[in-house]
């Protein structure tokens, strides 16, 4: 049995995150699938483990933790990675993680979802237009704050970093972006966040790719 269970599914952002961070600190980890698309985070046996129903979940010995940002503040302390130097790096990673799950993660997680996993009677050309204004904002926000550095919060790798990454190593394609909406500053930053030891892309990280695939 592996030191760390990650409740997850392939398609999740926010899991993404949590399991990003686990391989990037080669833990001893495992996923546990989830079937989001089926409904089995609202199942009451999910919600007994965790009661917002949502993943990821993460489980350490008798520990359970739910949401992203608490997992990746808790795996920075336990593997000594990824976390700040000092007060300052402290306070301006935990401004980009608020930032990531209120304004980018969020907005982009929501829209991707409604392009391309809701059923089409819940699809909406004036909710995806509004959505889409949200989720580009969020992007130029972080494209100029990268644009003269190379990490987001530090002189290196934080789980700052690791946090934004969320939502943006999924296939352009799954956003219906066109080769004239790109942020140059963020696709050199994605390039870095790769050659970071042990990156791996979502879909071969976590189970449930393709959709319906349970491994």
């Amino acid at each position: 049995m592996a030191e760390y269970a990650l409740h997850c599914f392939a398609q999740s952002g926010h899991s993404y995150k949590a399991a990003l961070m686990l391989a990037l600190c080669d833990a001893d980890w495992e996923p546990v699938f989830v079937d989001f698309f089926n409904g089995e985070a609202r199942s009451p046996e999910f919600r007994a483990v965790n009661a917002m129903g949502e993943c990821p979940v993460l489980t350490h010995g008798d520990l359970t933790m739910t949401q992203s940002g608490v997992m990746l503040d808790y795996l920075s302390k336990q593997f000594g990675r990824f976390g700040p130097a000092t007060e300052e790096e402290h306070r301006e990673i935990l401004r980009w993680v608020l930032f990531e799950n209120h304004k980018l993660n969020s907005f982009q997680g929501i829209y991707r979802f409604m392009l391309q996993f809701a059923p089409e009677k819940a699809r909406n050309e004036d909710v995806n237009r509004f959505l889409k204004g949200r989720v580009t904002a969020a992007l130029a926000v972080l494209d100029d704050h990268l644009k003269d550095r190379e990490w987001i919060a530090a002189d290196r790798a934080t789980v700052a970093d690791i946090a934004c990454s969320g939502y943006l190593f999924y296939p352009r394609e799954e956003y219906g972006w066109s080769e004239d909406e790109r942020w140059s500053s963020i696709e050199a930053w994605q390039e870095r966040v790769k050659a970071l030891p042990g990156w791996k892309a979502p879909y071969d990280l976590m189970p449930g790719y393709p959709l319906g695939a349970k491994t």
